[in-house]
């Protein structure tokens, strides 16, 4: 098999590490290799690091701690974990690893450590793939300066999860624990690799377009306050909806408005800070300008499984080629925070691609393109597919 992913859930970091390199070692030449951790194992990173290039001997090794770390149809919530994810590529690849650090210039502060070969990538035949400290790592910054650019070029990761402060999410590249930043990979070459965010809304009502606004406040939705068009639509909604609205509303955002109809995964979902009573206007966890088209929407298990499948089954009758690899990067309030049952994320993925090696974590931030622009999610489940 080009992908596997190994799993151990010993708590003795240097045995936890010793079994699953012994598992890797019977697969091969590794090309790529990412190791995720849970907090257990924090202390030892430096011997992970270097142990598993040691051993392994991939091409490219990042690694990053997780608050649950996938492997497989397993979500490892609570005791130690430690998961190698693997990949062989049979065709031609190149792997630019490259570690992104925060300077300060005399032109203010700049992020520092791009990949030479950056511009001159296809986006057609290239992906970034990175691994973050949300802490220190100014990815709004990153992301808007790579879909600026690199138009097309596409981001996937996650931002490392389970440390509470500065310096206690080491990631890895290579040999190297790295306290701050980012680390990733420029994969270049002729392999297919899709993307899936399942940002688990569903829309209600109708969309709308901004009509007056100021920064992240919208003052007006199709000529009225937003609050008036929601007490509008609440008289159209079901008992189970106007609860769903009671526990928490969020906006979607069009990304491309240049289509008759949208549909799932034509949203940018952001959430909703405010509804001020008196004014009637709504705050949202983003910038917004006039002429935009939004819609509310609603999420809860229910919906997050079904946008999930759904999206799954849509991506897989879009391609002829079956994927025979994946990453699952998740929001650290899935899980049994949201779902009755434990695994959900990783079996639906599973479930719907027959059954691939799948490794990750869930995230404190979770990175994907959603409408040919990368952007960072909350609350989604952002899948990484490699095809065979």
């Amino acid at each position: 098999m080009p992908f596997a992913s190994i799993l151990s859930t010993v708590g003795d970091t240097k045995k936890a590490l010793a079994d699953v390199c012994r598992e890797a070692e019977v697969h091969g030449s590794v090309d790529l290799a990412l190791l995720f951790y849970s907090h257990h194992h924090a202390g030892e990173v430096e011997y992970l690091a270097r142990q598993t290039q040691e051993r392994i001997r991939p091409r490219c090794l990042l690694g990053c701690p997780g608050e649950t770390v996938v492997s497989n149809d397993r979500e490892i919530e609570t005791g130690p974990a430690l998961a190698l994810w693997l990949a062989r590529f049979n065709q031609p690849v190149e792997l630019t690893p490259f570690q992104l650090a925060v300077e300060e210039t005399s032109d203010g502060y700049s992020l520092l450590g791009w990949p030479d070969n950056l511009h001159g990538a296809d986006p057609k035949q290239s992906a970034i793939l990175l691994l973050a400290d949300p802490f220190t790592f100014p990815v709004d910054q990153f992301l808007h300066q790579v879909n600026k650019e690199c138009l097309g070029l596409r981001v996937m990761g996650g931002m490392a999860s389970g440390g509470r402060q500065p310096g206690e999410n080491t990631l890895l590249l290579g040999q190297e624990p790295i306290q701050e930043g980012a680390v990733g990979v420029l994969v270049q070459g002729p392999i297919n690799i899709r993307s899936v965010a399942s940002q688990g809304c569903r829309p209600i009502g109708r969309h709308m377009v901004i009509t007056k606004v100021q920064e992240n406040i919208i003052l007006e939705l199709g000529g009225k306050p937003p609050l008036t068009q929601l007490q509008e639509l609440w008289q159209q909604l079901s008992p189970r909806d106007r609860e769903l609205v009671r526990r928490g509303l969020h906006v979607g955002r069009v990304i491309s408005e240049y289509q008759g109809e949208f549909h799932r995964g034509d949203f940018l979902i952001r959430n909703v800070m405010e509804l001020d009573q008196q004014s009637g206007a709504l705050a949202v966890t983003e910038r917004v300008r006039v002429g935009q088209t939004v819609q509310f929407h609603v999420r809860d298990a229910v919906t997050a499984d079904e946008d999930l499948h759904e999206l799954l089954q849509f991506d897989q009758r879009a391609h002829d080629r079956k994927a025979t690899g994946a990453l699952l990067f998740s929001c650290n309030g899935r899980g049994t925070r949201l779902f009755e049952q434990p695994d959900h994320d990783a079996r639906a993925v599973r479930a719907e691609t027959g059954g691939i090696p799948l490794a990750g974590f869930f995230a404190q931030g979770e990175l994907g393109p959603v409408g040919g622009q990368n952007f960072i999610h909350g609350f989604t489940a952002s899948v990484v597919l490699f095809e065979e």
